[in-house]
């Protein structure tokens, strides 16, 4: 008798012996490496935010201690010769504008243009000059302890594009990122309405009046939230495409719009009006997004618009109405606050002090045009450019910061060293290509960095290292979900293999 032979199908091809390499990468499990990434970064994300944003001076050096982790793991990684052949570790070629920044702050920290004297119990600084046209440090200390924290972050968030090899890792960090913020929220939001007048309901006073949760400063908290808003509308897109068939109150989407609610309203909450705009913003942007795709479908099935058009436009209504039931005492007492400052800037014919602040810090940057007077040099030099009037009290108005990123980096760094910091996230941006960014997560990650990029020329949103570590978590999530893409793509199965691959299994004549 002849031996029949049967045709195998996709499940024996797949199991098959020999066939393991054309497994697609999405379905290996998640690498040794890969996990201790994420294990990282997961926890530096709760150590960070709850830890009072990174604003507390007994927290920073050990934040910093679990960041150097990072550069471990990148050394790891580095050592995978299979990765590199197989083109994993190109984006080791993005680290060379992060090296010359690090070593344009070096250079400066061994030219210091300011010296300590000890006056009794108290600290002096001497504007002793540096040697002209090289990069110079105002303090040399200072300026490393913050390079230490920056390149912390910077290199545990670039892990992801140099070891991650699989998008659903990184959605399950982003949804940790999500939860994260959502438990803050909640937990900030009964601190607030239960009046707390400090930190974990008055275990620790605040050197802020308008803090919020476990941060601060509000605008601080706000700028956070806009990157875990976006971070969770990109979530939603992603998840509501592979439920349509489900029923609404019991997939994803129901329970991500109501985690997007809760951050929204506590952003007014907060009292942060810029970042109240902020956020109106995005999710006005991501409302009209959402109906032109659902007009576009019903269009497609010559289906009315005027149900699901009004059923939005209500939702959009019962959502305002919820935050102003929530936040309505802080809504009020920030628009009377609003309404004051505007009446003061009419009076005084411009926008008043800030004004002043910007101009002194433009002359700060002039005068060391090129490199800077140094990183973390800001409120130790501006007191020499200060020319704001003390008010009734006579007391003499210090400055932290500039209340604009992109000045203090002009003054820091100098057109140099912004433009270093720039290409940090400029040349991994542009490897890129418009395909990589069709997917919707990636671009809501990319939009709500944008807002929060946009915001820091009026306030100081990068102050604050829980930010800082946001950002650039959410930038390369997405740069990397991007180039996943291509490599996620299930390659075409031949026919004539499909077919030439049998079973001499026994099969009738």
């Amino acid at each position: 008798m002849r031996r029949r032979h049967r045709v195998l199908d996709e499940s024996d091809l797949k199991y098959a012996p020999g066939v393991g390499a054309r497994v697609s990468p999405s379905q290996r499990p998640l690498r040794p490496l890969e996990w201790a990434v994420l294990l990282h970064l997961g926890i530096y994300l709760v150590a960070i935010t709850w830890g009072f944003g990174g604003g507390a001076e007994s927290l920073r050096s050990l934040l910093a201690w679990w960041g150097s982790i990072g550069l471990l793991l990148m050394l790891t990684a580095l050592q995978d010769r299979e990765a590199r052949k197989e083109g994993w570790l190109r984006p080791v070629f993005w680290l060379w504008p992060f090296v010359a920044f690090n070593l344009l702050v070096a250079a400066g920290c061994l030219n210091p243009s300011f010296r300590e004297i000890k006056f009794g119990a108290e600290t002096l600084l001497v504007n002793d000059g540096a040697r002209p046209g090289l990069p110079s440090s105002a303090r040399p200390a200072l300026a490393w302890q913050a390079l230490w924290f920056f390149d912390a972050i910077w290199i545990s968030c670039f892990n992801l594009a140099l070891v991650i090899r699989q998008r659903r890792a990184l959605r399950g960090l982003l949804l940790v990122a999500a939860c994260n913020a959502l438990a803050l929220a909640i937990f900030g939001t009964v601190q607030k309405l239960t009046h707390a007048r400090g930190l974990f309901f008055d275990a620790f006073a605040s050197p802020q009046s308008y803090f919020f949760a476990s941060f601060i400063y509000h605008n601080h908290w706000g700028s956070f939230m806009v990157l875990m808003m976006a971070a969770c509308l990109g979530l939603l897109w992603h998840y509501a495409r592979r439920h349509e068939s489900r029923d609404f109150f019991h997939s994803p989407v129901f329970g991500g719009l109501v985690t997007v609610l809760l951050l929204a309203a506590t952003v007014p909450l907060s009292t942060s009006r810029s970042c109240t705009a902020l956020t109106v913003l995005l999710l006005g942007g991501a409302w009209l997004h959402w109906i032109g795709r659902l007009i576009k479908q019903r269009r497609r099935y010559h289906e009315s618009i005027a149900l699901p058009l009004g059923g939005a436009v209500a939702a959009v209504v019962l959502a305002a109405a919820g935050v102003w039931f929530v936040a309505r005492e802080s809504i009020v007492m920030r628009v009377a606050v609003t309404r004051e400052q505007v009446e003061e800037m009419r009076a005084l014919g411009g926008i008043g002090s800030r004004a002043v602040l910007y101009e002194n810090t433009l002359s700060m940057a002039k005068d060391k045009l090129w490199f800077g007077w140094g990183m973390a040099s800001y409120p130790h030099v501006f007191t020499i450019y200060n020319t704001r009037v003390p008010g009734s009290d006579r007391l003499p108005v210090f400055y932290h910061d500039a209340h604009s990123d992109w000045l203090q980096s002009f003054a820091e760094h100098g057109l140099v060293g912004t433009a270093l910091l720039g290409l940090c996230g400029l040349v991994p941006l542009l490897r890129l290509r418009r395909r990589h960014l069709e997917g919707m997560l990636p671009s809501y990650l990319l939009t709500g960095c944008a807002l929060v990029l946009l915001y820091a020329w009026v306030e100081f949103p990068f102050g604050n290292l829980a930010v800082v570590f946001s950002w650039w978590l959410c930038f390369f999530c997405a740069v990397q979900y991007g180039r996943l893409r291509d490599r996620e793509a299930p390659s075409p199965t031949k026919p004539e293999r499909s077919a030439a691959l049998t079973s001499p299994d026994a099969a009738p004549v």
